[in-house]
């Protein structure tokens, strides 16, 4: 009767942990990623693997709405110019649903990315099926690919100041890409994104 009881208890208990411990899946540095398909702003639809030449990747999960991803969104536009020509692109992803976040709506995506003049894909995670694979839960957040391995290399936010450019004292995601293309390991690889919560449908 004891060993009943105390088995009834571990049960509970370990529903109880289930139930309630936030879920910390996606991919971690040093993960393997899968290519993914989504429709960029000029209703082409974009892969990873469209990309012959890169070197890498800065996936960067963003959105129109966001104070912390509007604040962010010269830095993305130069760390594009900066790195482009050196074989890593950005891939800007809106990963919000527009029906819980309006204003993050597709039509709205090219509104804003024609008023900042993005020079990078802007897509949509319509389906909200590629952020949950990465694990991103905010906006902004970072993940450098290398496109060989297809493997992460860094995980979290632009740099140290999440809204006001002239704070940044730690540039994370240079520091990584000047790393990479100088062919050493990458020292920060993961920092603590800071910005809104992806909206998702209830």
């Amino acid at each position: 009767m004891k060993n009943i009881k105390i088995g009834l208890i571990v049960a509970i208990l370990t529903f109880i942990t289930v139930a309630f411990t936030t879920k910390t899946d996606g991919y971690k540095v040093g993960d393997k990623i899968e290519d993914f398909k989504l429709k960029n702003i000029d209703d082409k639809m974009v892969t990873l693997s469209d990309y012959k030449k890169a070197k890498g990747f800065i996936i960067i999960f963003t959105c129109n709405m966001c104070p912390y991803s509007v604040a962010n969104e010269d830095r993305i536009i130069a760390l594009d110019a900066k790195y482009k020509s050196k074989g890593y692109p950005v891939i800007a992803i809106n990963p919000n649903d527009p029906e819980v976040s309006k204003g993050d709506g597709f039509d709205d995506m090219k509104v804003r990315a024609k008023e900042k003049g993005f020079t990078f894909p802007y897509l949509f995670d319509a389906k909200q099926t590629v952020f949950p694979k990465f694990g991103a839960s905010k906006t902004p957040h970072v993940y450098i690919v290398s496109k060989a391995t297809m493997k992460v290399e860094y995980i979290g936010a632009i740099d140290n100041s999440s809204k006001n450019p002239d704070a940044v004292t730690e540039k994370y995601v240079e520091n990584a890409l000047d790393a990479l293309l100088a062919g050493k390991k990458v020292e920060k690889t993961e920092t603590r994104a800071i910005g809104c919560s992806i909206k998702v449908a209830n």
